[in-house]
């Protein structure tokens, strides 16, 4: 197989994103039978995060670790690249020496131009406009617990950031409706919204957004970088919280999910993780098993 980075969920097709999932499933079962698979001994993974993280860094260290690999962990303080080193010089060296690279940035243009002079896998960790392994983890958790997602109801409540951006991308992929209810003037990409009419489209009352639904998704109001818009956002989104009371008009059976961390009182009331909707453990801990069949298609040609 040739050399394919994963920068945007749309690096898969939609036949190879269930690959990926089905073979999550199936690997999360093996760790949990105790299982010894180790097909990236001897192998490095560099994660290079300017962003903080605690989810996506243990994740990926610790499914290099459970494959037999290694990885190496880099700050802004840690890389020439804090210091002015070209993008392209940096990439063209780095992947001389390992045999993948995770990156967590603000810029996905920053990503895509390490991609473009990389000789080995690149893996969108998060950018300001996309969150694909979020997606992975979040697809393989409807999985496991309610079967395909094809012909499903999501609704995403709450800011139109990069996950929502990522979520466009997996109705597209998965063919499910997505619903996107948020406040006027945070919508997400209005360019994947124009080439996703299919699949995705906005209701701003949220109450009637989740209607039917069977999969709510919301994320915090303001991200990382927008802490100084936190009191603006507080007011914007107000009456977008997730709460017993909403998921009320949902499908009985559907599910709740959040990629953490939480702002419970904010976007979430401060029970929605115990609610009995609520998926989101399983959904942090799939991080490892979805990333772990990341790193084996990429890098095993699987």
């Amino acid at each position: 197989m040739a050399l394919r980075h994963f920068l945007t969920l749309t690096d898969l097709s939609s036949h190879e994103l269930q690959q990926v999932i089905k073979r999550a499933i199936k690997l999360k079962s093996e760790h949990k039978q105790g299982n010894i698979y180790e097909p990236l001994k001897n192998r490095v993974l560099a994660l290079i995060f300017e962003k903080s993280s605690t989810r996506t860094r243990v994740s990926f260290e610790s499914g290099m670790a459970q494959f037999g690999g290694s990885s190496l962990f880099l700050s802004p303080r840690d890389t020439q690249l804090g210091r002015g080193e070209p993008i392209e010089d940096s990439a063209k060296v780095l992947s001389r020496m390992v045999d993948a690279i995770t990156i967590r940035t603000f810029e996905h243009k920053k990503l895509a131009l390490f991609a473009e002079h990389s000789s080995v896998p690149v893996i969108n960790a998060l950018t300001d406009d996309f969150h694909p392994c979020q997606l992975l983890a979040d697809m393989q958790t409807y999985q496991e617990h309610r079967g395909s997602i094809e012909g499903k109801k999501v609704v995403w409540v709450g800011d139109g950031n990069n996950m929502c951006n990522s979520f466009i991308n997996a109705a597209k992929l998965l063919n499910f409706e997505l619903v996107i209810s948020s406040p006027l003037g945070y919508d997400p990409s209005d360019t994947l919204l124009k080439a996703n009419t299919k699949n995705a489209h906005i209701i701003r009352n949220p109450t009637s957004a989740v209607k039917n639904a069977d999969l709510v998704v919301t994320d915090v109001w303001a991200s990382m970088g927008q802490e100084e818009e936190q009191n603006k956002r507080v007011n914007d989104f107000k009456d977008y919280q997730v709460n017993p009371e909403l998921m009320s008009h949902t499908n009985s059976d559907a599910l709740f999910m959040h990629c953490l961390p939480a702002h419970r009182g904010e976007e979430i009331s401060e029970d929605m993780l115990e609610h009995p909707s609520s998926v989101v453990w399983d959904e942090a801990e799939n991080r490892l098993h979805s990333q772990k069949s990341l790193l084996e298609f990429l890098l095993c040609n699987a």
